[in-house]
């Protein structure tokens, strides 16, 4: 084979867990390539719901203020609305989590912006900040070395040290590695997306929403907007695809809709699998690859992109000569326990809503949209405090996100670290005693609570050399 590269990281999948592999893998200073076997960014809206704790990763990286101008279309449409068609529904009063408001929660807010409309914005980031990004490119197989891993493409090789594949959930490097996945598989019955273009402004206007809920005997669902005035998804129960749709989807919508085109209609069925094994040597899974969890929580992207913000700045340490690579296995015993518990929490929530009952183990809102997952084991010091998952009540506990905090100088605390670790002092904080301090990770997690800055040094060091 001709043409031998050797960046030193190879990810696969170029959506929107892959692209920000990229941008994290940049901004810590290492080369990487991603390769797509699509011929370009997603055509479909898929994801859209983005928690603060993503908007947070990618304010870390100087992209929070494209995106949210990317999305100004969906600006304003947090509402629900529910009502036999469209043009009967009534816009919902806007739900607030109990005990804390969003913006004590982040520095960002969250953002509505549909898939195929943030991929883009990110593959040019990507590009822009030194990554190689190759669409039509797929992986045909590869290998592990004692030094690396080589990525066999058409005609052509690529070493490198390590792979991340963020290629989807029917991930071909998990098969390959024979990785198992595990957990409830299934969950409820089978659903059709259907995507279509209707100019439906003037019916939306002043209702305008996230999601309508749709009661209509015939043809119930929920009706979910990607640019609040022309493209929608209307998703139904059931499996067969080979219906009327666009007279279906008429009268769903309760308006004549002439210029309704439909684009797409996609079967899907919600599923809960998370892989056994996060890592196998140089490889790691992020994303879908590791994760499968039904949409309810608007959790499956936020999760994956929380998994390259953790795995990145532990391969670059390791690839710096700062960290031993036995950092590494911290991925998985960080990640996978917090993968397990969002799809845990997505499916409960999807059998709740289903059933129509409230679910008392649901954990707070907040705890799944600003990473309030607490890891107990990885690259940390764990003390014994614990999280709570039924309130959100972040107070800087050991392998938590630091809570945020505006600081004197305007900045938050989640702007401390990222990409190197920071020290945060107990005056600078109303958590902390005075006598107090944190020593914070790249990825805003706290890793140790004590009462010396000299010894978050040390533990700092020996973290990375463990």
């Amino acid at each position: 084979m001709s043409g031998q590269r050797t960046p030193e990281v190879l990810v696969v999948g170029g959506g929107l867990v892959g692209l920000t592999a990229a941008l994290v893998l940049r901004h810590h200073g290492v080369p990487v390539t991603v390769v797509e076997r699509r011929e370009t960014t997603s055509p479909q809206p898929k994801a859209r719901r983005f928690h603060v704790r993503t908007m947070e990763i990618f304010r870390e990286m100087g992209l929070a203020g494209l995106v949210h101008e990317a999305a100004r279309d969906l600006a304003g449409h947090d509402h629900m609305a529910a009502g036999r068609t469209l043009a009967e529904a009534e816009q919902l009063p806007l739900w607030q989590p109990t005990g804390v408001s969003a913006v004590e929660v982040s520095p960002e807010l969250p953002c509505l912006i549909a898939q195929d409309v943030l991929e883009p914005v990110l593959r040019a980031a990507a590009v822009e900040a030194g990554a190689e990004v190759r669409f039509s490119t797929e992986l045909l197989g590869f290998e592990q070395t004692t030094d690396g891993v080589v990525g066999r493409l058409a005609g052509e090789e690529i070493h490198a040290q390590y792979l991340i594949a963020a290629d989807g959930a029917h991930s071909g490097v998990r098969d390959a590695l024979g990785i198992t996945r595990s957990g409830q598989g299934a969950v409820g019955e089978p659903n059709v997306n259907v995507y279509f273009y209707a100019d439906l402004a003037s019916v939306v206007r002043g209702r305008e929403f996230n999601l309508c809920r749709i009661d209509h005997p015939d043809i119930p669902g929920g009706l979910a907007s990607v640019d609040g005035r022309r493209r929608w998804v209307f998703m139904t129960p059931g499996a067969d695809t080979d219906r009327d749709w666009p007279t279906l989807v008429r009268t769903a919508l309760g308006v004549p809709a002439p210029d309704l085109e439909v684009r797409s209609v996609l079967p899907w069925q919600a599923e809960m699998l998370v892989a056994d094994h996060y890592s196998a040597g140089r490889v790691h899974l992020a994303g879908d690859a590791a994760h499968v969890m039904p949409p309810y929580a608007a959790s499956g992207a936020n999760t994956g992109i929380a998994d390259v913000h953790n795995l990145g700045w532990k391969l670059a340490a390791v690839l710096r000569g700062e960290a031993a690579p036995s950092l590494l296995a911290s991925y998985h015993a960080e990640r996978r326990p917090a993968g397990w518990f969002v799809a845990d929490q997505s499916t409960r929530r999807a059998e709740s809503f289903t059933l129509g009952t409230p679910d008392p183990t649901l954990a707070h809102p907040f705890v799944l949209a600003a990473g309030g997952f607490q890891y107990t084991e990885g690259a940390l010091v764990p003390d014994g405090s614990e999280e709570p998952i039924l309130e959100f009540a972040p107070a800087g506990r050991v392998g938590t996100r630091i809570p945020h905090r505006w600081l004197d100088d305007s900045r938050s605390t989640v702007d401390l670290a990222g990409p190197d670790w920071a020290t945060v002092t107990g005056d600078q904080v109303d958590f902390l005693s005075d006598d107090e301090c944190l020593l914070v990770r790249p990825d805003d997690i706290v890793a140790w609570r004590g009462a010396s800055t000299a010894e978050a040094t040390k533990v700092r060091d020996a973290l990375l050399t463990a």
